[in-house]
């Protein structure tokens, strides 16, 4: 599981919570990490945190996350939670999903 930190402390108000659940190093799982990365760098800057989740490493998150598809983007905080599955390449379609608008930016 790969986490992303930043330094400024954790503000959960208004920070987002992203699990992506993925399986192992398909190609639609490498692709789906490397834009869901790409999108919360250029989009949400350091107020987000991401946790990679490889389902055939820990399939017991699978079932208790009622985890049907993959990969899946799960957008935990700010409520309410949204699932998104697929590689995320569609950034419009991503962007929708998690409720981000220019607003949310500093």
């Amino acid at each position: 599981m790969m986490s992303r930190k930043n330094s400024r402390p954790k503000h959960r108000n208004g920070q987002y919570v992203f699990r992506l659940y993925v399986t192992g190093a398909s190609p639609n799982s490498l692709r789906a990490i490397a834009n869901t990365k790409n999108l919360c760098e250029e989009y949400i800057k350091d107020d987000y945190d991401l946790q990679v989740i490889d389902v055939y490493q820990q399939p017991y998150v699978a079932k208790e996350e009622n985890i049907v598809a993959l990969p899946m983007l799960v957008k935990k905080h700010p409520l309410p939670e949204k699932r998104l599955i697929g590689d995320m390449s569609d950034m419009e379609r991503v962007l929708t999903g998690i409720g981000w608008t220019n607003n949310n930016s500093e």
